[in-house]
């Protein structure tokens, strides 16, 4: 197998593992479900991998970093810190029937039983704390916004968004996405000194 080959089938599995995850769960996924859904031996699975938890936590990480790319996207482009606040405020709220959140969901849940998992996820959600920390900081130094402390505004804003999620994804019909997102802007605008109408 040549080293470009081996990168496309580790690909591949990932991809794999991050469907089979999604339906049955991280506590339920075993190395002989991805092995089957992928069409390769558990042998090849155990190639890569070594060891289940390096798998899910690996599938975890492959899943998360097709989000913080897109986080990295909005860091990267010229737009003011307003507009990255606002793209970032959308990115990272659930959306349709997102599998990104099933999949972080699943993750913290898991982490408490997992170390290699919790050392991903924690590494995973800490990078959009520190994103939001430095719109924030970018802001409060041009003048957009106003905020003593960026850091703990960049994680009461996250917590508020987890939790929403949290009951967005899991507890259907319960709360409008359109409703989370409207607490979510009223929330962020009081930490940052904005009327709730400017992050629209």
């Amino acid at each position: 197998m040549t080293r470009r080959t081996a990168e496309v089938r580790l690909d591949s599995l990932l991809r794999t593992a991050c469907d089979v995850i999604v339906q049955r769960g991280l506590a339920n996924t075993r190395t002989a479900d991805v092995a089957q859904a992928a069409g390769v031996s558990q042998a090849l699975v155990f190639y890569h991998f070594a060891t289940k938890e390096r798998l899910l936590a690996q599938a975890f990480a492959y899943a998360a970093e097709q989000d913080l790319g897109r986080l990295d996207a909005v860091l990267a482009s010229s737009a003011a810190p307003l507009e990255k606040l606002k793209k970032i405020l959308r990115l990272y709220g659930p959306t349709g029937r997102s599998q990104s959140w099933s999949m972080w969901i699943d993750g913290w849940s898991e982490s408490q039983r997992t170390p290699e998992l919790e050392k991903v996820s924690r590494r995973l959600d800490l990078r959009w704390k520190e994103a939001l920390t430095q719109v924030i900081t970018d802001g409060c130094r041009d003048g957009t916004f106003s905020c003593d402390d960026a850091p703990g505004a960049a994680w009461r804003i996250n917590a508020l968004l987890d939790g929403l999620a949290v009951q967005v994804s899991v507890h259907e019909r319960v709360l409008s996405r359109r409703l989370a997102a409207e607490w979510v802007r009223l929330a962020a605008a009081r930490e940052l000194g904005l009327r709730p109408e400017q992050l629209a």
